[in-house]
């Protein structure tokens, strides 16, 4: 679990980030979440756009996502889901 202080400090890391995966109508699927699991191995910190021709709401969506890939959710803000997990081999972010 991230306190608040260590979601703040991602938040203000993640603000410059760009989207890399996108969850459109095809909705919520194990392939996402193999893709995810890779990205934010070698990231720590990734943010994850919902298109507006999905029917999935962002918030279920960012905690099925994150509880799937084993990643802590830190903001859902609009259609932005923001995912932290700490990297095993790739670790650069240093936690408050």
């Amino acid at each position: 679990m991230l306190t608040g202080k260590q979601k703040s400090h991602l938040r203000s890391l993640a603000h410059h980030l760009n989207p890399i995966f996108q969850v459109g109508k095809e909705g919520k699927n194990e392939n996402l979440i193999r893709h995810i699991e890779e990205a934010i191995e070698t990231r720590e910190l990734i943010k994850i756009s919902v298109l507006n021709n999905s029917i999935e709401d962002p918030k279920e969506v960012g905690e099925w996502v994150a509880a799937e890939s084993g990643s802590e959710l830190v903001q859902v803000i609009g259609k932005t889901i923001v995912l932290y997990k700490e990297s095993k081999d790739h670790k650069t972010i240093e936690l408050p």
